[in-house]
């Protein structure tokens, strides 16, 4: 299953529609007013089904996950040089990047592959393809991908 992750071009907070391979809205993202990133996801009938909050003050960057309400992990940066690497307390998940950060391989604790990501840079806003294998995952990925781009964001602008 393929997700097609476009940011919005014109927002005062960070919004992004999600889309499926047919141009289909699945989901929709936005930002809320809070210290660090906030990110509220609504499926396409408008409800509520996840959130990505930034915690602050943390050495490096971290986000908590939530699904419908219920706290579900986290994501955090880990040390590493030339190539980004994010720790996942959920599932024994496990996310390394390329160099340029335009691509990213989600793996489960036996090294399965759960999502493949790819950033389109031919655009002004951030555009991403999230190809998950199972898609019961694409909601979990989803969120990961937000953090992650987020954190870029953070780490750009600051």
């Amino acid at each position: 299953m393929k997700l097609l992750f476009k940011q919005r071009f014109f927002s005062w907070f960070d919004s992004y529609d999600i889309f499926d391979e047919a141009g289909n809205v699945l989901y929709t993202v936005k930002g809320q007013l809070a210290w660090g990133h906030k990110l509220v996801i609504y499926d396409a009938a408008g409800r509520e089904v996840g959130m990505v909050v930034q915690k602050v003050l943390t050495l490096l960057p971290k986000f908590e996950i939530y699904e419908n309400g219920g706290y579900l992990g986290f994501i955090s940066k880990e040390f590493s040089f030339l190539r980004p690497r994010y720790n996942i307390d959920f599932n024994g998940w496990h996310i390394d990047g390329t160099f340029l950060e335009w691509e990213y391989t989600i793996t489960d604790r036996s090294g399965y592959t759960v999502a493949d990501i790819s950033k389109d840079i031919w655009h002004m806003t951030d555009h991403y393809v999230i190809d998950v294998k199972n898609p019961e995952d694409a909601l979990h990925a989803l969120m990961f991908v937000l953090a992650i781009d987020a954190e870029k964001c953070s780490r750009n602008n600051g």
